[in-house]
């Protein structure tokens, strides 16, 4: 399967058309070069707490373009207004992970799950979450999830941090990507008691889907299931009555891209594709929640998969990630979308 083979290239460390839905073409904003991270990581979620951009753990390329570790690193960009600004290192995760969620929450930089390596590769998935206290400088162990959970969505919403839609060991296995499956589980922590309670499940579980908050819901978008391919649903999980509601899917099916909010809009970018030898995709899409419908945004500069995405003062920072399909090409590129007014 194309996705198997994407991680067991990874594991080693060495586009489909448009569907018929309605879109339309944005005017156009505009996407500006940044300084680009100390190192080349992919498959990471970054967060924004105050005014700092953090970013944790990742798959590295250390001795060339491609994969060939797991970073332990924390950086924080704290101007990220300044397009020389340069990002600063602080304490280190206690151990190298790849795919850890990173959400801002109530004066905190939270790390919840993902992947370390262990004795059979690099795809021990944990249920940790990990605290980073700034005045210390220093990662804590808080109350882990109920389940090992990876590529999964995570945000700060309603007094609590979300954690939906993903993967999780299929049973008692837990060294290898094959012995994870697609979920849709959803917990939530409650920083107050640090504990974990049991929420409303996605209705459509796959893996490297996208997460914001927008309008005070929870919205996860495109993502891929194993053995199916990218997918293009769009789902938004109310709080208040702790349900999904089905929005307008993506007007492509991508997994692997990132999500952020500005103005009032999701923004969804970036992604990989396995068919016709693999690539990235350039699309940026807009999600007016006013009409149901996306929107077609400026494409990316440099088109990436594995990438963050984060939203501060207005605009869309795109980080990290690959512009290759799978761990080729990782690239420590930073860049900046200033969404038309």
């Amino acid at each position: 399967m194309p996705d198997m083979t994407r991680r067991s290239a990874i594991a080693a460390l060495g586009a489909c058309g448009l569907p018929e839905l309605a879109w339309a073409r944005q005017s156009s904003g505009g996407w500006q070069v940044m300084t680009a991270l100390p190192r080349r990581v992919q498959e990471i979620y970054p967060t924004v707490l105050g005014q700092h951009i953090y970013l944790a753990g990742g798959l590295e390329a250390r001795e060339g373009p491609d994969v060939d570790s797991i970073s332990d690193q924390l950086f924080v960009l704290t101007d990220p207004a300044n397009p020389a600004a340069m990002w600063d290192t602080r304490a280190p995760l206690p151990e190298p992970r790849h795919h850890p969620n990173l959400v801002g929450h109530n004066g905190f930089v939270y790390g919840i799950g993902g992947f370390r390596a262990g004795d059979g590769g690099i795809w021990e998935m944990i249920a940790n979450t990990t605290r980073y206290e700034l005045a210390s400088d220093e990662w804590v162990e808080m109350a882990p999830m109920p389940a090992p959970y990876a590529e999964t969505c995570a945000v700060s919403l309603g007094g609590l941090i979300h954690v939906a839609t993903g993967r999780q060991p299929n049973g008692s296995s837990n060294a290898s990507w094959a012995d994870h499956g697609d979920r849709g589980d959803h917990f939530a922590y409650d920083a107050s008691n640090d504990s974990w309670t049991r929420r409303a499940p996605n209705p459509n579980p796959r893996n490297s889907a996208a997460g914001a908050v927008l309008n005070g819901s929870f919205h996860v978008v495109g993502g891929r299931r194993v053995g199916a391919g990218n997918e293009a649903h769009h789902d938004a999980y109310d709080p208040v009555t702790d349900s999904w509601e089905t929005r307008a899917p993506l007007p492509q099916a991508q997994g692997g891209l990132a999500a952020a909010v500005a103005g009032g809009r999701l923004y969804a970018f970036g992604g990989e594709y396995f068919d016709n030898g693999g690539g990235v995709y350039p699309q940026v899409w807009v999600y007016d929640p006013d009409t149901d419908h996306w929107l077609e945004g400026p494409p990316m500069i440099t088109p990436r998969h594995g990438l963050g995405g984060v939203s501060l003062g207005g605009d869309i920072y795109a980080i990290g990630g690959a512009v290759r399909a799978s761990g080729r090409n990782t690239s420590n590129l930073v860049e900046r979308l200033r969404p038309a007014s």
